[in-house]
């Protein structure tokens, strides 16, 4: 999505996706001047809401100005515009509407990123008050997603949100968009229009992303099968974005992935083996971080990038505990790891095999200096500090998942007790001379392996 301010933002998107399936970056060589708007609603009082997980206006305009910075973009303006109702036509104020206007042309603004879900017919209203291009929070979310996806599946899931995102921004209120191309004549009726044109390629490429997509996600489903035969328990680390998971990733595993001070800085499942103080090995998932108010299109296309915390025997959730509004973060993952529970896609016992991990200790002064609750770590991931209390934790969680199992083996059969020693923890041993009876605590997927017909 370019910051040429002549073109409107859906048709001229709309086609390069059609016709090429993939989106070009707002941000371009030349750092792209760029204002950010949050309108902002007081709240609903709830009781049944916790006040500590009330988003604050101030946080959530510096989230929105740090997911502009990630994509190159240069913000010269910000401000928080108080809602009484939301209009029409522009959501916005008249009032508020003209004043940001002014500001814009004074500053030379390229593109005004408003932090809220605009329908197509607003869009289009604030680009021509403020004759510049205007793209919402979906719109940014999807652009720094575009730039970032590394893998084939990232790419593709990429690509069809963004298509079915501006499926929606093709409609009417385009003139330019109801040119009709010359029909062949047999029902003696109009040609196919533009727009019709239009959405009928982004609706051919969406079927064929997605028949793209399931079979990547077949061949994902056959990866997770051949783990799932290796003697390693899976912990996945979830997240709100920049709360440094990529950094605690490459401190516990010794890897190099990508990790720096910026929001989604990793959005594609990365996994390392490491070692625990039980001698026992892991394997570790870094997967994308959580937002608020995730869109619509991103919460179903990302789905998948979330299969390794269905999978995992572990769940670490990572919080920034030197960030003001970590307790409304910290409710925005619940959110989401909620709504995939009662969808189906993650377990319903998922806060049982959590550990909380409140990470950045060191910008508190220590892990002293972190308040923590039951169950919960404090860490720094850049000093180190605290990371061999994690690592007993996740051996202590993976160890109550365990079930203790009596087995009963022939002498003779020393390739499957070598088996149980290497899988499991032999609580008890007893050698006679018909066969050696052991109590075994295995992993449920592990025992399951044992006991499965040779």
């Amino acid at each position: 999505m370019g910051a040429d301010v002549e073109e409107p933002a859906s048709h001229g998107v709309a086609q390069r996706s059609a016709q090429h399936g993939r989106r070009e970056p707002i941000a371009s060589t030349t750092p792209t001047r760029a204002a950010v708007i949050l309108p902002w609603e007081r709240p609903a009082p709830d009781r049944s809401e916790r006040p500590e997980a009330t988003r604050a206006a101030e946080a959530r305009l510096a989230e929105a100005i740090g997911l502009a910075a990630a994509i190159g973009l240069v913000v010269v303006h910000s401000a928080i515009l108080p809602l009484r109702a939301r209009r029409p036509s522009t959501l916005l104020g008249e009032g508020q509407t003209a004043a940001i206007g002014e500001s814009i042309a004074d500053l030379s603004v390229a593109v005004v990123i408003v932090d809220a879900a605009l329908t197509p017919v607003q869009q289009r209203n604030l680009e021509r008050a403020w004759k510049t291009k205007v793209i919402d929070r979906t719109g940014l979310i999807l652009d720094i997603f575009g730039e970032r996806a590394a893998t084939r599946e990232g790419s593709l899931q990429v690509e069809l949100a963004h298509l079915e995102y501006q499926r929606s921004r093709l409609v009417r209120s385009w003139t330019h968009l109801e040119r009709q191309r010359g029909g062949f004549g047999f029902l003696g009726g109009p040609g196919e229009t533009q727009i019709e044109a239009d959405r009928r390629l982004i609706g051919e490429r969406i079927v064929r992303l997605k028949k793209e997509l399931r079979q990547v996600r077949r061949t994902r489903g056959l990866h997770r099968s051949a783990r799932r035969r290796v003697p390693f328990p899976v912990v996945a680390l979830v997240g709100y974005t920049n709360a440094g998971k990529s950094t605690l990733f490459n401190a516990m595993t010794g890897a190099e992935v990508q990790a720096r001070d910026q929001l989604f800085a990793t959005l594609d499942p990365t996994m390392r083996g490491m070692r625990l103080p039980s001698g026992r090995r892991a394997i570790l998932s870094d997967t994308v971080g959580f937002i608020s108010e995730l869109p619509t299109e991103l919460v179903a296309a990302f789905r998948a990038t979330l299969e390794e915390v269905a999978e995992a025997d572990v769940i670490l959730h990572v919080r920034d505990a030197a960030h003001p509004d970590s307790a409304a973060q910290r409710a925005d993952v619940e959110q989401v790891l909620d709504g995939m529970a009662r969808d189906g896609t993650l377990d319903t016992g998922w806060p049982g095999r959590t550990v909380e991990v409140l990470n950045k200790a060191d910008l508190l002064g220590g892990i002293a200096a972190v308040p923590v609750r039951q169950g919960a770590v404090a860490v720094s991931a850049i000093t180190g500090e605290g990371l061999a209390a994690l690592k007993g934790a996740i051996d202590v969680r993976i160890a109550e998942g365990k079930e203790t199992v009596d087995y009963s083996l022939p002498p003779e059969d020393g390739a499957r007790l070598a088996w149980l020693y290497q899988h499991g923890e032999v609580v008890e041993r007893h050698d006679e001379e018909a066969a050696i009876r052991l109590t075994v605590r295995l992993l449920p997927a592990d025992r399951a392996r044992f006991e499965r017909p040779q």
